[in-house]
């Protein structure tokens, strides 16, 4: 009789020992699994997307079709060498700076002060200069009357 109580709360403990492990099994998979699924979501693995809401102040779709257009501060830049598309930097193509439109975009710029305007293409990243929507190329720039102050306010136009 002794030996078969000794038995019983034997098995006893060990599956009270089998029961706790399996949960302690089962309460790591949970948590991996979470946070498996958090390192996969969208805001951890795909910045663009969290980007994309923020850009109504500089031409604000996904698609980028001609017709849209954005209103906001543009300036210059003239110096460089290699822009971020691969291609060398010259000051005297009709180039420009943009955040987030596709390199090789058409872009009209109209001085909306003075109504000058110019189409530009897209070949490198920028303004970094919270307010601004785009850097010209400095013949671009002086297509539209803004080298001696710098900036101007100007309406974009996706045209390609």
């Amino acid at each position: 009789m002794c030996s078969i109580e000794r038995s019983r709360s034997t098995r006893r403990i060990l599956f009270g020992r089998w029961r706790h492990n399996v949960a302690h099994f089962f309460v790591a998979s949970l948590t991996a699994a979470a946070l498996a699924a958090c390192a996969q979501s969208p805001t951890a693995t795909n910045k663009s997307e969290l980007l994309s809401t923020n850009r109504h102040a500089s031409l604000a779709t996904d698609k980028h079709a001609a017709g849209i257009t954005s209103y906001g501060l543009a300036s210059y830049y003239s110096e460089g060498t290699e822009t971020a598309s691969g291609e060398q930097f010259d000051p005297n193509a009709l180039t420009a700076a943009h955040p987030n439109l596709p390199f090789g975009t058409k872009l009209r710029v109209t001085n909306v002060a003075t109504g000058r305007s110019v189409i530009v293409r897209v070949n490198e990243r920028g303004p970094f200069v919270p307010g601004r929507v785009v850097d010209v190329s400095s013949s671009a720039a002086a297509a539209l009357g803004i080298v001696g102050q710098g900036t101007a306010k100007v309406k974009l136009d996706v045209v390609q």
